[in-house]
């Protein structure tokens, strides 16, 4: 009983661990500087396949051929911009985590700071109603009043 509990879970140890195991890129690079620099690249550059990871995080194969993609052209002695202008070219600005400032993006970087503002026009706006109408004391008509003196003296019996 104990050995096939024992072997049952060595087996599933070796499942989760072939789960969490991911291919290792074997780029030798020209120097030091161009991996940092190559690594740093595919880092700020997200998979067009995948929704939410980078080049680096990224087990797609469509990301394994970008990230040597990235390393063959660091070694090649292409700038960053030069690279950048390459991977936009091809899959559009959803590859850069950091949309460059242009007219096509102004809604993406200014949209949250005018929705804050617009958000404090009208909490603004809501406070000082709020301030006005507390200020004033409501009137109520005879009638009303006459209904509310007859239920409070019916509860208060």
């Amino acid at each position: 009983m104990l050995l096939k509990l024992v072997s049952g879970l060595v087996l599933l140890l070796s499942m989760v661990t072939s789960v969490i195991a991911t291919p290792v890129d074997t780029y030798e690079f020209k120097s030091p500087d161009n991996q940092k620099r190559a690594l740093s690249l595919a880092h700020s550059l997200r998979c067009p396949q995948c929704q939410n990871q980078n080049l680096i995080d990224s087990n797609s194969p469509v990301a394994s051929d970008l990230r040597l993609e990235v390393f063959k052209m660091v070694d090649e002695g292409k700038g960053d911009d030069e690279i950048i202008e390459f991977m936009t070219s091809r899959y559009g600005e959803f590859v850069l985590y950091k949309p460059k400032m242009e007219a096509k993006t102004y809604v993406l970087w200014l949209g949250p700071i005018g929705l804050l503002l617009i958000g404090l026009v009208i909490g603004f706006i809501f406070i000082r109603k709020q301030r006005i109408s507390g200020n004033t004391p409501q009137e109520i008509s005879v009638e009303d009043q006459q209904a509310l003196d007859t239920l409070l003296k019916r509860n208060s019996k």
